[in-house]
C-alpha cells in the first residue's frame, strides 16, 4: 500500500511539472487557473507556489490581489497559521480598501482559531478552555473588528457565533486558573481571578462559578461580611437554584 501511495504522489508531482514546463509564455490568467486545478485537488503546497510565482511576475491587477488573499486561504488549508496571517494582513496593509478586506480578517480570526472552515457545530469537540488563551482572544478581537468594520459582511454572522463561543472559552479558562488557586490555597489570588471574570466577562454563563469561588474564598480568609455579601449577589442573580454549579457546556448543544 505504501508503495502504491508513493507512486501516486510521485505521478502527481511528475504531472505537476509537466503542467508548469510551458509556463515561462504564460499570463497571470494562466497561473491562476492552475492554481485552481490544484485546489480542487487539495495540492495546497503547490497552489501556494503558484500563485506567488504568479504575484511575483505579475503584481499588478486583480489576479495578484486574488492571489495573496488565495495564498493565505492555502496556508490556512496547510494548518500553518503564522503564514496565513502574515499573508492576511500583507493584503489588507496592501489593499486596505478591497472589497476582500473582510474575508482577510475572517481568514486571520480563522487562523487563531485553529478549526476547520466548515459548520462552526464541528467545534463542540474541542475546548478552548483548555488551551492557551493568547490565540484565543486574538481571534475574538479580529473577529470584534470584522463584525464592526462589516456588520453586513456574508462572514459576520459566523464570527458572532464564534466571537460567543469564544467569550464562554475565556471565561471557563479563567474558571480554570481559579479553581487551580484554590486547590493550592491561594485564597487571594484566586478570588482575584474571579473577580476579574465577573468584569471582563459579565455575560458569560461560568459567572456562578465566579461567584461560587469567591463565596468559598471569602470563607477560607475569614471575610464573613465579604462572603454573605456574596452570596447575596449570587441568590439575587440566580433565585431560582442559587446553589447549583453551572460550569458552562451550552455551546455543545449549537
Amino acid at each position: 500500500m505504501c508503495a502504491v501511495a508513493t507512486a501516486t504522489l510521485l505521478a502527481g508531482c511528475g504531472m505537476f511539472k509537466d503542467k508548469m514546463a510551458d509556463s515561462k509564455d504564460w499570463g497571470p490568467k494562466e497561473y491562476y487557473a492552475l492554481a485552481q486545478d490544484e485546489s480542487g485537488r487539495n495540492n495546497w503546497g503547490e497552489v501556494i507556489k503558484i500563485l506567488e510565482q504568479l504575484e511575483s511576475k505579475f503584481p499588478f491587477g486583480r489576479y495578484a490581489q486574488q492571489a495573496q488573499i488565495e495564498i493565505a486561504y492555502a496556508h490556512y488549508k496547510e494548518g500553518d497559521t503564522a503564514q496565513c496571517i502574515a499573508a492576511a494582513e500583507k493584503f489588507m496593509k496592501q489593499h486596505p480598501n478591497h472589497a476582500n478586506v473582510d474575508y482577510a480578517l475572517y481568514m486571520k480570526g480563522l487562523a487563531n482559531f485553529k478549526e476547520d472552515l466548515g459548520p462552526l457545530q464541528r467545534i463542540a469537540t474541542q475546548d478552548l478552555a483548555d488551551r492557551d488563551p493568547k490565540a484565543a482572544r486574538e481571534s475574538f478581537e479580529v473577529f470584534k473588528e470584522l463584525v464592526t468594520r462589516f456588520p453586513e459582511s456574508r462572514y459576520a454572522e459566523d464570527s458572532r457565533y464564534r466571537m460567543a463561543y469564544l467569550v464562554d472559552a475565556l471565561a471557563r479558562h479563567e474558571v480554570h486558573v481559579a479553581q487551580y488557586y484554590m486547590r493550592r490555597g491561594a485564597w487571594l489570588a484566586a478570588v482575584n481571578r474571579a473577580q476579574g471574570i465577573l468584569l471582563r466577562y459579565p455575560n458569560a454563563p461560568t459567572r456562578r462559578d465566579a461567584l461560587e469561588i469567591m463565596i468559598e474564598g471569602y470563607d477560607k480568609m475569614g471575610l464573613a461580611d465579604l462572603r454573605d455579601d456574596t452570596k447575596k449577589v449570587l441568590a439575587k442573580n440566580f433565585p431560582a437554584n442559587p446553589t447549583a454549579s453551572t460550569t458552562s457546556s451550552w455551546w455543545k448543544f449549537w
